[in-house]
């Protein structure tokens, strides 16, 4: 027997309700997530949390990367440090580069403890407003976007993900 969603919406029945409403945001986010990984990166200028020093999108011109945008409080964020760490060490000499946007809403000596204590090798700038909408919109993080080498948004990761997922897929780019 098929069910119609229309009539099930129509009865009082809050989980259906529920579950109607979820699949209606998944659709959303899926479709926006789609709609990210159509476009180039975003250009950019952003401040270094360990000296300051402005960053732009144009000093990584020609590279392969994968820009993850992360918080020092997010623990799935804090468990993907050391699966970056490996990539951009096994990489930077093919032409790839982590950049890592942080989020904090403390301020850049916050992420730049915890860019010490872990010897983070990458580069880890402030994020602002404008480019997380400029990426299509962060809803969660960690949220990670695979760039190719001539600046396009070739995959969107939301939520952590496995080092052997992303190695695979910088290989595939390299």
């Amino acid at each position: 027997m098929m069910v119609n969603p229309i009539m099930l919406y129509r009865k009082n029945n809050i989980l259906t309700r529920v579950f109607l409403f979820t699949a209606i945001l998944l659709l959303i986010a899926n479709l926006v997530a789609a709609a990210a990984t159509q476009g180039t990166m975003p250009e950019f200028s952003l401040k270094s949390v360990t000296d300051g020093h402005e960053m732009t999108s144009a000093d990584f011109k020609g590279k392969a990367l994968l820009v993850t945008f992360f918080a020092t409080w997010c623990p799935p964020c804090r468990q993907e440090i050391p699966s970056l760490k490996k990539l951009q060490e096994k990489y930077t000499g093919k032409g790839f580069s982590v950049i890592g946007l942080s989020m904090d809403e403390n301020g850049p000596g916050v992420v730049a403890k915890l860019v010490a204590k872990e010897n983070i090798n990458y580069p880890v700038l402030m994020t602002d407003s404008k480019i997380k909408k400029s990426f299509g919109g962060i809803v969660g993080i960690p949220t990670s976007f695979l760039i190719d080498r001539e600046g396009k948004i070739i995959k969107r990761y939301p939520g952590y993900v496995p080092f052997s997922m992303l190695e695979k897929d910088v290989k595939s780019i390299l």
